[in-house]
């Protein structure tokens, strides 16, 4: 088996004509425009390698990656092989590939932008490091062979229910967007984050409990935010009493502009209007300073100068 510098081996395998069997380092085939998709040959053996943006639909199942293995955006990726055992594995915005690899042993798992994976193999094992899975939105379970890990994020795993009692996690866990209701016991230790600000297991798990006074009451301007977010705006203008600082009609119906003045941070201003296509109801904030209906929905359609909107007919 030849062993070749890299430079050198990544010309071969750009031209085509690497030998079976090579080692060698750091392989950067990283795809550039107007270059044709990489070949990997035969029992390719490499300390690192990077294939970000190839058009690949699979890898050789003899391929041999020690440390580090990047396939960002291989965007057509659909199937890898089995058995591997590599330190990191980065797989961001892999989005036809539907299921991981069985029999698979990392360090650091990278699968942000997944988003048509839905099989995750019990046998899957990461350990001492992290897994990021943040946008995958198709994913429903984990496997309970995950940590201990030094983080988990599932940001926007919506279909996400529960973790499996058993992973184990030292620093974090990121639940924001995901459809889980409590933590197993076996991350009882472990810090809670809701898409990225620190929180409470009540704030992430059991919003209805949360009241006015409680959310006025938090010092913390992006935990506050958060807090307002899981309770729902409308359910924290009425709880708060909102003050209107204007009324009036259009196509839709009613219009409001409602007002909250928060501590430690600039007012909380949001405009109440309901679409006159599909009927729906929306509350948008805009800037402090807006003290009409009129401005803020002209604001809300990139008009900074009110006077200037005047929609024949509103959609």
């Amino acid at each position: 088996m030849p062993t070749l510098k890299a430079p050198e081996a990544a010309r071969l395998i750009a031209a085509g004509t690497a030998p079976a069997g090579i080692t060698t380092g750091v392989l950067d085939l990283t795809w550039q425009t107007g270059r044709p998709p990489v070949r990997l040959p035969a029992g390719l053996h490499c300390y690192s390698l990077n294939l970000t943006g190839q058009p690949l639909t699979t890898l050789p199942a003899d391929l041999r990656v020690d440390h580090r293995l990047e396939l960002t955006d291989c965007r057509q990726l659909t199937v890898l092989p089995p058995g591997w055992r590599i330190g990191t594995l980065l797989l961001t915005r892999c989005q036809k590939l539907t299921a991981l690899p069985g029999d698979l042993h990392v360090d650091f798992l990278g699968l942000e932008g997944c988003t048509a994976l839905r099989d995750w193999p019990a046998d899957t094992r990461v350990t001492h490091g992290w897994v990021r899975a943040r946008g995958c939105v198709e994913l429903d379970a984990l496997p309970p062979g995950l940590g201990p890990l030094s983080t988990l994020d599932l940001r926007g795993c919506a279909r996400l229910k529960s973790i499996p009692e058993g992973v184990t996690v030292g620093s974090w866990v990121d639940v924001g967007g995901t459809g889980l209701t409590r933590l197993p016991a076996s991350l009882a230790d472990a810090g809670l984050r809701w898409n990225g600000v620190v929180v409470t297991p009540q704030i992430a798990f059991a919003p209805e409990t949360l009241t006015g006074e409680v959310i006025l009451a938090e010092r913390n301007t992006e935990v506050r935010r958060i807090m307002i977010e899981r309770v729902g705006r409308e359910h924290f203008l009425r709880s708060v009493n909102a003050a209107v600082l204007d009324t009036d009609r259009d196509r839709g119906g009613e219009r409001r502009l409602y007002r909250v003045d928060l501590p430690n941070d600039e007012p909380l201003v949001l405009v109440s209007l309901h679409c006159p296509s599909t009927g729906r109801h929306y509350l948008v904030r805009v800037p402090p300073t807006m003290t009409s209906c009129h401005a803020a929905v002209a604001w809300t359609a990139g008009f900074d100068d009110p006077k200037l909107y005047a929609p024949v007919a509103e959609t």
